[in-house]
């Protein structure tokens, strides 16, 4: 769902190689390997000239050093600011570092000869299309397998043992953003500072820097539905007028039509379950619970069978027929359990996941739907122990509040 950061070192432009004499031109790497490659398994690439504003090296530099999840360093030609910056970027974090070089360019340094080097070759100033292709596919393969392994590439880590990487403080992270920001033209910069104003509650400045991230990247499907998700929760002017704003937002990417994409479709139930509970026609909540049921048959998420399972009990305290009311009770009990069993199971086999604190909200909802009171306070008590934002206790104790009304 999220995107991580890669961050791309490296010379620019045309360079003469100093050992063969040969000219490289160094962005037809970054264009036609690299950032495809990158961009191919999900990550965000910011290349080193994006946050040049003088030949220095600077804050954001170094902040960019520590904070990535992923550096890349080409080291063709031997550019002194890349090689200088690869020994930071050993020094600073232990692991998920990748050295690239054009393989005819110059002998690898004593003091990385140990490492993996990916090759690439071009030939004359550019880049083959069948070299560019075989390299993308297999960049991307080693950037996977680099992240998830996270093993031991730096050579400081490796000889020396027991030392602690330093962390990136998180107001220096906020102050590299705001500097990196007053050309507001990096997807990266858009993202943070929209996570940056969703923990102060700030919806409305959210929404818009994620309508920018959205312009940036070509309206990528995850910022417009971050977008839509900040537009309804903004309330303004009014809860309504959000809503119908972030219904306009959500359309974009046709959860009427053929999408099966979850976030869409959990999004666009949750805008409709939130116009019925301000008093819209029992219709948005019909559309509701076809949206959470489509991506719930889907994908299995926790989060859409929870909540097509609250939207099947509010009608069945709505309808008359007998029989229509059994069978909204009897398939929301069903979705109830199997949600609770596949939660239980997963937090028994999995490590610590970035969305634990929702599987503890979803628990604990399940089980007091079903009136098992003792399973969601233990799971209720577990939630506020992740030390959960204002507007993630608002939205937790909303779902509870009408959960124990119902």
């Amino acid at each position: 769902m999220d995107k991580k950061l890669c961050f791309v070192i490296m010379g620019f432009g045309k360079r003469t190689d100093p050992f063969t004499g040969r000219l490289l031109d160094l962005d037809k790497t970054y264009e036609n390997i690299i950032s495809p490659a990158v961009n191919a398994v999900g990550l965000e690439c910011i290349r080193a000239d994006e946050i040049h504003d003088s030949g220095l090296i600077d804050k954001s530099m170094y902040a960019l050093l520590i904070h990535a999840d992923l550096v890349i360093a080409d080291i063709s030609t031997f550019n002194f600011n890349a090689v200088y910056e690869l020994g930071v970027r050993h020094a600073v974090r232990p692991y998920s570092t990748i050295i690239l070089k054009e393989h005819e360019a110059g002998n690898i340094p004593f003091d990385i000869s140990h490492n993996r080097v990916f090759s690439y070759a071009h030939e004359g100033v550019d880049i083959s299309a069948t070299e560019a292709k075989r390299c993308q596919e297999q960049l991307s393969a080693l950037v996977l397998q680099i992240l998830d392994a996270q093993n031991v590439d730096s050579p400081m880590y490796e000889y020396i043992k027991g030392l602690n990487a330093p962390r990136l403080p998180e107001d220096e992270l906020k102050d590299i953003i705001d500097r990196l920001g007053k050309e507001e033209k990096f997807i990266f910069v858009q993202r943070e500072r929209a996570r940056n104003y969703m923990k102060l509650n700030k919806f409305r400045k959210a929404e818009e820097c994620w309508r920018k991230a959205a312009t940036i990247s070509g309206n990528d499907d995850y910022f417009i539905q971050q977008q839509a998700l900040c537009r309804y929760k903004s309330e303004y002017p009014t809860p309504i007028e959000a809503l119908i704003d972030a219904w306009a937002i959500i359309s974009q990417l046709e959860p009427d039509g053929d999408t099966l994409d979850p976030e869409t479709l959990g999004i666009a139930g949750a805008i409709n379950k939130n116009l019925y509970r301000n008093g819209s026609a029992v219709d948005f909540l019909d559309r509701a619970i076809k949206y959470y049921k489509k991506s719930y048959i889907v994908s299995g998420n926790y989060y859409t069978g929870e909540n097509y399972a609250h939207c099947l009990k509010i009608k069945s305290n709505l309808v008359t027929d007998d029989k229509e009311k059994v069978y909204l009770l009897f398939e929301a009990e069903r979705v109830w359990k199997d949600v609770i069993v596949s939660l239980n199971r997963m937090l028994e086999s999995q490590g610590k996941r970035v969305d634990q604190i929702w599987m503890y909200a979803s628990l604990s909802n399940c089980y007091l739907s079903l009136g098992d009171e003792r399973n969601a306070d233990k799971f209720k008590e577990k939630f506020f122990e992740e030390g959960p934002l204002d507007w993630q206790i608002s939205t937790f104790e909303k779902n509870r509040n009408e959960l124990s009304c119902d």
